[in-house]
């Protein structure tokens, strides 16, 4: 039988880590929009190991350079680069109140809604077709070389 010290031991550790996960989130494109000098992340080889593989774009890639330019306010080129990057600011803050709300008052609010498996089906539909539409128009925007140079084979 599992106690229920355990419970909640392993209830706040989860809740600490989301905190922690949030606020990395805010503050790793925030730290990188600080050395953002003359567009370098407009020419620097993306990180993803996907990306660097393959040539061809993960459903992640460009939310951190969507979040970059959401700081520096450039609302245009902040979709451009990932449709849910402000989305994802405004997750991880909003996240980042619930989590620390609940820490304090010792209750459980949105529980309901962040489990809900329709939700969680309905993201992951847009995010299937949206990176299917991203795909088409990077292939159809890019040559066969242009892909390969945005490789580590090349």
């Amino acid at each position: 039988m599992i106690s229920t010290d355990y419970i909640n031991n392993t209830q706040t550790r989860r809740k600490i880590y989301g905190i922690i996960g949030a606020a990395i989130t805010l503050i790793v494109p925030f730290f990188l929009m600080l050395h953002n000098h003359n567009d370098h992340l407009e020419t620097d080889q993306s990180l993803c190991p996907f990306k660097m593989l393959t040539g061809f774009p993960c459903p992640g890639c460009g939310i951190t350079k969507s979040l970059v330019y959401f700081y520096q306010g450039d609302l245009y080129k902040s979709i451009s680069y990932h449709i849910l990057g402000p989305f994802v600011i405004a997750f991880c803050a909003v996240t980042i109140v619930v989590l620390v709300t609940e820490l304090i008052t010792k209750k459980e609010y949105f529980t309901a809604f962040l489990y809900n498996r329709k939700l969680a089906y309905g993201l992951a539909v847009f995010l299937g077709v949206y990176h299917f539409i991203r795909l088409v128009l990077f292939v159809r925007n890019n040559s066969f070389d242009d892909i390969l140079h945005q490789s580590i084979w090349f």
